[in-house]
């Protein structure tokens, strides 16, 4: 008797796992946005279940080449992110493939991104941005073949491309020291979205263990949790300047912070370097041209590293998966100054 053949899962199959209409399957594939969290994940838990492949994904592996790289990043108002792309865009403008960006704004956005991409984005390849990638999704990549390098987010399956934020906010306070600021603030942004990871935190951590190094103190009321508007910012720096002792030196765990900082406390009267200097991170392309002094964590080089470990996983899938740790170091320019 010959062996019974078994048929692949098909989206019938889907539909009646998860319990959701045929309708729905196929909106979780082709248009994740218009459906729920709920539904969504009772789709994907059904396809994870079933193998379930859809026929144009089935289709684009056995052509194994669809001539695209996809990014997920987050909703670029960073100009960090921005910087980052460029490199990304840089590094592929010499090869054969097309750049597709897919935009984070929310947790949601981001699980479907991961959820539905290995399935049907057509990608020989993603780069993740900035981004946290949790073991269920790393799973789904891994099992649809998808080959994918992250950026600033560490995971033990997929090559990486990380920055060492603590030693970066070390040499934050070193910096500042030995200029001979003995009063260093710190200033962050208290409200982060739900989906970004937190590289302030370590940032902050660098900074405060190397002051404590140095002898220096950081109290309480020299740190500041900011939100992200004008008059929110504005409100954290008086409370600073109105101090018995007020800060000499801020660090802010960002460019794009910092540069807020520089604006908000000249409206209050305290012009950089003069009455306070500032040194931010991350060393965006503007921060040149505006002189601030910086961590610079090669931003664009980390975008065209992303792309060359890529290349190289899909020319040769054997190849080890590394963690690269770029090390951060100072663009001392004219926003900090050494004390009289």
């Amino acid at each position: 008797m010959p062996p019974i053949k078994t048929l692949p899962p098909t989206i019938y199959d889907v539909a009646e796992r998860s319990g959701l209409s045929i309708a729905t399957v196929s909106r979780v594939l082709n248009s994740p946005e218009r459906v729920s969290e709920v539904s969504r994940q009772k789709v994907m838990e059904a396809i994870d279940h079933l193998g379930f492949v859809p026929m144009a994904e089935a289709r684009a592996r056995v052509l194994r080449n669809t001539g695209r790289i996809g990014v997920v990043t987050p909703f670029f108002t960073s100009p960090s992110f921005t910087d980052r792309l460029r490199g990304v865009a840089s590094a592929l403008s010499a090869s054969r493939y097309e750049l597709v960006i897919y935009t984070v704004d929310s947790i949601e956005r981001l699980n479907s991104y991961l959820s539905t991409l290995p399935l049907t984005g057509n990608l020989d390849g993603l780069i993740v941005i900035s981004l946290p990638v949790d073991q269920a999704a790393a799973q789904r990549l891994i099992a649809n073949q998808l080959e994918t390098v992250l950026i600033e987010y560490a995971h033990p399956s997929f090559s990486a491309i990380l920055v060492d934020d603590r030693g970066g906010g070390r040499l934050a306070a070193r910096h500042l020291v030995e200029k001979g600021h003995r009063r260093c603030a710190c200033v962050y942004y208290g409200e982060q979205p739900e989906h970004s990871i937190h590289p302030e935190v370590q940032r902050f951590q660098g900074f405060r263990e190397a002051l404590a190094e140095h002898g220096v103190e950081l109290p309480d009321d020299y740190i500041k949790y900011v939100p992200i508007t004008r008059k929110g910012i504005s409100e954290k720096l008086r409370e600073l300047f109105s101090l018995p002792e007020p800060p000499t030196g801020i660090f802010a765990p960002s460019d794009d912070l910092a540069i807020r900082v520089i604006h908000r406390a000249r409206e209050l009267g305290f012009h950089t370097p003069r009455d306070i200097s500032v040194i931010g991170f991350d060393g965006i392309e503007i921060s040149e041209h505006i002189d601030l002094t910086t961590i610079s964590q090669r931003l664009r080089d980390s975008g065209e590293m992303a792309v060359e470990l890529l290349l190289s996983r899909l020319a040769d899938s054997g190849r080890p998966i590394q963690h690269i740790q770029l090390q951060a170091h100072l663009e001392e320019r004219g926003t900090t100054r050494m004390l009289d």
